[in-house]
C-alpha cells in the first residue's frame, strides 16, 4: 500500500537523488539542455529545502511499506498578464517516482494529492513539466485526464 503524506526537511537528500538520476535519464535524449551542472544535486537539495519549508509550496512525498517511492512539489503561480484561465496555476516541475514502473498508480496518485491541495488553495489549472522522452510519465500524465499545451523545441548552438 501507498501512503502520501506531506514532505519534510528529512526527505530533501532522496528527492534530490531521484531528480539527479532522472536528469541523467533525460541528458540521454537532449546532452545539451539537459546538461547537469558539476554541483546540480547539491544546488537542488538546497532548493528543494526552501520548497519544504516554504507553506505556499504543496510539497508531498509517497512511501510503500515505510521506503520513499515519489515524490511530487506544486506551487501556485500567477498567469502570464496576456492569459485569463480564471486563476491561478499550479507548477509541477519537480516530480518523479523511484521507478518507472509506478507511474500509473503512485505517479497519478502523487498529482492527484497536489491538485486536490491547489484546487483548495484557488488554482484552476496544473501544469506538468514532462521531458519529451519519457514516454511512461507522458502516459500517465494523459491517463489523468492531462493533454500537451505547449513543447518547447531546442538545438545546440
Amino acid at each position: 500500500m501507498v501512503a502520501i503524506r506531506n514532505a519534510t526537511s528529512e526527505d530533501v537528500a532522496a528527492i534530490a537523488a531521484l531528480m539527479a538520476r532522472r536528469r541523467a535519464t533525460y541528458e540521454q535524449h537532449q546532452p545539451v539542455f539537459w546538461r547537469a551542472a558539476a554541483d546540480a544535486q547539491a544546488r537542488h537539495a538546497s532548493f528543494l529545502a526552501t520548497l519544504v519549508d516554504n507553506p505556499k509550496a504543496i510539497c508531498r512525498v509517497a512511501e510503500r511499506e515505510g521506503r520513499f517511492a515519489g515524490f511530487a512539489i506544486g506551487s501556485l503561480v500567477p498567469s502570464p498578464p496576456v492569459y485569463d484561465p480564471g486563476g491561478p496555476t499550479c507548477t509541477l516541475d519537480d516530480y518523479a517516482v523511484a521507478d518507472d514502473g509506478d507511474w500509473a498508480t503512485v505517479g497519478v496518485d502523487l498529482l492527484r494529492a497536489v491538485t486536490d491541495e491547489a484546487r483548495q488553495r484557488g488554482a484552476v489549472q496544473v501544469v506538468v513539466v514532462c521531458g519529451h522522452a519519457d514516454e511512461v510519465k507522458r502516459a500517465a500524465l494523459r491517463s489523468a485526464g492531462l493533454s500537451i499545451a505547449s513543447e518547447w523545441w531546442t538545438a545546440p548552438l
